[in-house]
């Protein structure tokens, strides 16, 4: 390669590295959900490219029985601390998944929800703060490779929270969400078959 044609390359590596950080961060971005009644959602993480900790000294399995008092209709346990969650079936199925949380405490919610309503192909409206912030960010975004809440989500009983997946695999396993809970979008397709409107969520 000449040096001409590899200050090119550098260049258009650069400015892809760029746009990624800031044009598409919101693509894939585990945000607060929308309320199933409502036509806002949420707000986006930060800049995906810093370097944050990761789960893995502390992703293991776990029992259902000190967080739940039985098994009926399902139940998910997400642990923050671990970036894990944790999914149990009445007929004795058990899943692990590496998930993302968010960002900070100020943006965490623990405690006890359950799915109200499940949705493939979700789709996307930012807030109005978001649009204030970012004008140039479309009004809607539809279900597609695009669409920050991934290929399914499973909507809670808490107004703006959901568990959902995302495009964008870099997120999984960190802090890096305004409140919801990402997984990988084969994972969040696998659990979207597994859970029912009526499983039990409990985030610690």
């Amino acid at each position: 390669m000449s040096e001409d044609s590899k200050t090119k390359a550098d260049k258009l590596l650069i400015g892809r590295r760029a746009f990624l950080a800031t044009g598409t961060a919101f693509v894939g971005a585990p945000a607060l959900a929308q309320d199933v009644n409502s036509t806002a959602t949420t707000e986006v993480e930060r800049d995906i490219t810093e370097t944050v900790r990761r789960n893995t000294s502390s992703f293991r399995t776990m029992r259902w029985e000190p967080y739940f008092d039985n098994l009926k209709n399902g139940a998910i346990l997400v642990d923050i601390t671990s970036r894990a969650l944790h999914y149990w079936g009445e007929d004795g199925t058990y899943k692990l998944y590496p998930s993302s949380v968010p960002l900070t405490e100020d943006l965490t919610r623990r405690g006890r929800t359950k799915v109200i309503r499940k949705v493939e192909g979700p789709s996307w409206r930012p807030t109005p703060a978001m649009r204030k912030r970012n004008p140039e960010w479309p009004e809607y975004v539809g279900p597609g490779p695009d669409n920050p809440l991934g290929t399914h989500a499973l909507y809670l009983s808490w107004t703006y929270y959901r568990i959902h997946g995302t495009h964008d695999t870099r997120k999984i396993g960190r802090r890096s969400s305004n409140g919801c809970v990402g997984l990988y979008n084969e994972h969040i397709a696998e659990l979207f078959e597994l859970a029912k409107v009526g499983t039990q969520v409990l985030l610690i």
